[in-house]
């Protein structure tokens, strides 16, 4: 295993049966576009701008910080939660798998690992996105969830695969992932290639840090037989 994805707490013993990864950070490398499109939402939606010298900072923040921050009104995350998914249908063609990503789902599947998205993300975006091969090696999507939803969602989802919290390892990029996968009792691995920066994902102690989609073949790899 290579130093960047050495464990940064202590695992549970035993298999991931179930890797549940989610879409934008992690999967699709969508956060130039987001930027892209960030401030004409703003507008629409009467939330501030982003300035240029305050980026890096929200990236170290977490999504509830974040919209406290720009003044987000929270009744209003849904209607911008839709506004974006259809911007992002929009745009589509302009939106790839962060490199790696294709290989990494292939060779978990190959290792017979289940797969699932769950993402706020629309199901559609992410089909798309990922292609009708890589879409297709995925067996479950729990797609459509709240900001701040993804724990009730991954449960129902866990519920639905007939998987054990135990058995199941979450990978994402925002502190909200890690956040969900703590409250449902999953382990949880960090990407750092995505919205939240890799320092602020460290400091929050994930399970694994990963710094390149081949680690999180590796390090399930590493986990392949049940202790016992």
């Amino acid at each position: 295993m290579t130093p960047s994805s050495i464990p940064t707490r202590a695992a549970p013993p035993g298999r991931w049966h179930l890797v549940v990864l989610d879409f934008d950070g992690t999967l699709a490398d969508s956060f130039d576009w987001f930027c892209g499109v960030l401030d004409g939402v703003a507008d629409c939606y009467g939330f501030r701008r982003v300035l240029p010298e305050e980026a890096d900072t929200l990236r170290g923040m977490s999504a509830a910080a974040i919209v406290r921050h720009l003044d987000v009104p929270l009744w209003k995350l849904p209607l911008i939660s839709r506004h974006m998914h259809a911007l992002m249908a929009r745009d589509i063609a302009a939106i790839r798998p962060f490199p790696g990503v294709p290989e990494m789902l292939a060779a978990l599947a190959a290792d017979g690992r289940a797969l699932a998205v769950l993402s706020s993300n629309s199901r559609a975006n992410v089909e798309r996105v990922l292609g009708p091969e890589s879409a297709g090696r995925v067996a479950h999507y729990a797609c459509g969830a709240s900001v701040f939803g993804k724990a009730g969602r991954l449960r129902k989802l866990l519920r639905r695969a007939g998987v054990a919290a135990a058995e199941t390892l979450c990978i994402g990029d925002e502190l909200r992932d890690l956040e969900a996968a703590r409250a449902v009792g999953c382990a949880f691995g960090a990407v750092g290639w995505g919205y939240t920066t890799a320092e602020a994902l460290r400091a929050a102690g994930p399970d694994l840090l990963f710094m390149r989609p081949a680690e999180i073949r590796a390090a399930i790899a590493s986990r392949s037989v049940i202790a016992g």
